[in-house]
């Protein structure tokens, strides 16, 4: 099972010894290959023998270390915001924004392919949650409609990039959509961040609308090659959250090597386009030759390249197929998954290089004909 799977050892940002044999790591997302940069690990080296393991407590109780306010500084900054917050987990952030800016009389919109942290968000908060079609501006529209009557805030969240099949929101028509009714608009940049948009802050600044969206969270566990998560916004009351958010309050803040450690790594993405350059070039790669093979993908190219299949029967044997042939990739299923899909989700970085990609391709191509999903050009010859 794919929850039994344990790295005995890594070797690098893209291989792993599982089971006692080197296995390609297509599943970790860790897109621009900087959980094991140079920069990244000496920053945290230094940081541990500077200030220690851990904060041993919570910001409110037990104060701010410089680094963490340096970052926040460093946040905000990159995405052209005024305020940041940093949060111990991606997961947290989400949970912790969402339901603190909505209450009683308020109404939360999401996205219905929402991550598993937006929807938790909404058991935390006494707002009307509200789910709309997956990147239908059209469905949202008119949720918004039916609500035009009603006083309290609305707030709309979406992804910059979804995770399961890795398709990327319709941005520009979603905050059209919400502007018209007077709603709020938070995008969760955790897969787009250091991915999409010139700079590497990701889809709201790629489609030119950072100035439009009201709240940008992300998370340090992707692109940024450590943990973490993030809030930044120009919200003028922004602060207040401080105070109010339950997961930032009571939560150990994050440890000096994690958050020195992540400030190597914006910097990396603010200065090193080359590895956003690259991993695209990765991610055409293996995405244009399992489309031109036949198989099912997500509708759009990105990091995540998730392979539809007919089954969870073959998923699962194809899954672990591939694990023997020395690909790790993800595993999605049902009721995890968009529609009830059963998928193999491969997370791409910039750190593969193009014999990996191109074994990875091979094995799926070849798999896929050996469990029926893809024509056996062989057979097909023959007749």
């Amino acid at each position: 099972m794919p929850t039994g799977v344990v790295m005995d050892r890594l070797l690098s940002a893209s291989e792993a010894i599982i089971n006692g044999k080197r296995t390609v790591t297509a599943g970790t997302h860790n897109y621009l290959g900087l959980a094991f940069d140079e920069a990244c690990i000496e920053a945290a080296v230094a940081a541990v023998r500077a200030e220690g393991t851990g904060t041993c407590g919570s910001r409110i109780a037990n104060g701010s270390f410089s680094d963490h306010v340096a970052l926040e500084r460093e946040l905000a900054a990159f995405h052209g915001m005024a305020h940041a917050m940093v949060f111990s987990t991606g997961y947290q952030a989400n949970l912790g924004v969402i339901s603190t800016l909505v209450g009683a009389g308020d109404f939360l919109l999401l996205d219905a392919d929402s991550h598993a942290s937006i929807y938790d968000a909404c058991k935390q908060t006494q707002a009307s949650a509200i789910r709309f079609k997956h990147n239908d501006p059209a469905s949202l529209d008119a949720r918004l409609r039916r609500l035009s009557d009603q006083p309290g805030v609305k707030l709309v969240v979406v992804e910059g990039i979804y995770s399961m099949l890795g398709d990327i929101a319709p941005l520009r028509d979603i905050v059209a959509v919400a502007k018209r009714h007077g709603a709020f608009v938070l995008v969760d940049e955790a897969h787009s961040m250091g991915v999409l948009g010139e700079r590497g802050c990701g889809l709201a600044e790629q489609e030119g609308l950072l100035g439009e969206v009201d709240f940008v969270v992300g998370t340090f566990s992707k692109s940024l090659g450590a943990i973490g998560g993030y809030c930044v916004s120009d919200h003028a009351q922004f602060d207040i959250l401080r105070l109010a958010c339950r997961p930032y309050m009571f939560t150990a803040s994050l440890p000096p090597a994690t958050v020195a450690s992540v400030r190597a790594a914006l910097a990396a993405v603010r200065e090193r386009p080359g590895l956003r350059a690259r991993l695209w070039r990765n991610t055409r790669r293996l995405y244009d030759t399992l489309t031109a093979a036949g198989f099912q993908l997500g509708p759009t190219p990105s990091p995540i390249v998730a392979v539809c299949l007919p089954s969870d029967e073959i998923t699962m044997a194809m899954w672990r197929a591939l694990l023997d042939d020395g690909y790790y990739v993800n595993i999605g299923l049902p009721p995890a998954t968009p529609s009830g899909e059963s998928l193999l989700r491969c997370a791409i970085s910039a750190a593969h290089s193009d014999a990996q990609i191109d074994g990875l391709a091979d094995a799926l191509i070849r798999l896929g004909r050996a469990f029926g999903v893809l024509p056996d050009v062989r057979c097909a010859a023959a007749l």
